[in-house]
């Protein structure tokens, strides 16, 4: 069963807004076993927008089409779609006074621009929007589906959860698509997919597995498409749990699992505390930590010491050491982590100083040159890492080594 996602806007073409929908229409699908063919962005646009639809019609047995639902004139897919099929538009009661109640209960007035919203396609099946004024819509030719949403994002993912999901389930007999990500850190891809060649190679031919690479850890997904969904499940569960034995430090969990939630629990089953001491990052690492319900049982404080003079009034840092070694520099990295364990008197300490650039670097210190310090009672470990030419990157970079590090530490490596 193949599907195609079309979003409908100009504000999506010219980078106005980012398109979240097709991210959640799919993820929606492919979890009913519906495997998504294409997705694609077209203007508001009569002739795009028939073109794009009979393509996807001719391709895909379902197509989800998000987007150009309002009241006002830029907003033509409904009408474009009542002439593709071919179908008059008739007055719908319900969606008008739901409409009309939504907005009295805003202030604002039921005008002619609002009650057109009630007008739909004759031959389509109207799929009720308890949470906007733009209703759904469902049409079916020669087999196939069409359904047009709205491109508000939560007006549409209610949609998708309590109209189309179930209708779509009902309307074919789908066979599962089933993917399951472990979360790996420590070795970059090449190296990984080096580690585990003979286990890859001995997937049974019905896995696919894809590497999905981000700052600081590398995503392994198994995948299986029209199947048994159980059976297919315990292979997998037992293909990772061969993969556990090859790679068993470099495992952080499964599906959306973090190296900050590893290390959150780890610090809190052990009761340690925490304090960290960012310049590059710019408080990142302790944003990463205190967006966590629970942080506060182990995290004791961030310092942002972005310059020398904080380095050394709020961290203790020798200013003869900035002289001689400059600011990005291991002497730093490590008594400014030690600095936050004991001005905050927590366990672990975590540094980062680094370049983020654009500006800033040198032929010795180049943009992405950054130093990690992570001080524990026993010791301080201090690594150098070159995380990039791009800033943001640097600094995500920067954030996810030095988590990891504190883990590598927290297990006693």
């Amino acid at each position: 069963m193949k599907a195609t996602i079309i979003t409908i806007g100009d504000e999506i073409l010219i980078g106005q807004i980012v398109d979240t929908n097709s991210v959640s229409i799919a993820k929606h699908l492919n979890a009913a076993g519906i495997v998504v063919r294409e997705k694609f962005s077209i203007g508001d646009d009569r002739a795009q927008i028939v073109e794009a639809v009979e393509r996807a019609l001719s391709a895909s047995e379902v197509t989800v089409v998000t987007g150009g639902l309002g009241p006002t004139k830029d907003d033509i897919t409904k009408k474009t779609l009542a002439e593709m099929f071919r179908s008059e538009m008739r007055y719908d009661q319900r969606v008008s006074d739901h409409v009309e109640r939504m907005l009295a209960e805003r202030g604002i007035e039921f005008n002619e621009l609002n009650r057109s919203q009630a007008m739909v396609p004759a031959c389509c099946t109207v799929l009720f929007n308890t949470h906007g004024t733009a209703p759904g819509m469902w049409f079916e030719r020669d087999g196939h589906v069409v359904v047009s949403l709205p491109g508000v994002p939560f007006e549409m993912e209610h949609l998708m959860e309590d109209e189309v999901m179930p209708r779509l389930k009902a309307h074919f007999a789908l066979r599962q698509i089933v993917h399951r990500t472990m979360i790996t850190a420590g070795l970059p891809e090449s190296m990984l997919a080096k580690r585990i060649e003979a286990w890859e190679n001995a997937l049974p031919a019905y896995l696919k597995l894809a590497y999905l690479p981000n700052p600081g850890a590398v995503r392994l997904r198994l995948s299986a498409y029209e199947v048994e969904g159980e059976s297919v499940a315990r292979e997998i569960d037992r293909q990772f749990e061969a993969l556990r034995k090859i790679i068993p430090h470099n495992i952080i969990g499964f599906e959306t699992a973090t190296m900050q939630e590893l290390v959150h629990k780890i610090l809190t089953e052990r009761g340690l505390t925490l304090a960290t001491a960012e310049s590059c990052t710019g408080g990142v690492i302790a944003s990463r930590f205190t967006a966590m319900p629970g942080a506060s049982a182990y995290f004791r404080c961030g310092v942002v010491s972005y310059s020398n003079e904080s380095k050394v009034n709020l961290l203790g840092v020798n200013p003869a050491d900035i002289a001689r070694y400059g600011a990005v520099s291991e002497q730093v990295a490590r008594q400014m982590a030690e600095g936050a364990r004991r001005t905050a008197g927590a366990d672990y300490g975590v540094a980062t100083t680094g370049i983020a650039g654009p500006a800033g670097g040198s032929a010795e210190k180049p943009v992405g040159t950054v130093w990690i310090a992570v001080s524990s009672p026993e010791r301080t470990v201090v690594l150098l890492k070159q995380c990039g030419t791009d800033r943001g990157q640097i600094i995500d970079r920067a954030s996810a080594f030095a988590i990891s590090l504190l883990r590598d530490c927290l297990n006693g490596k």
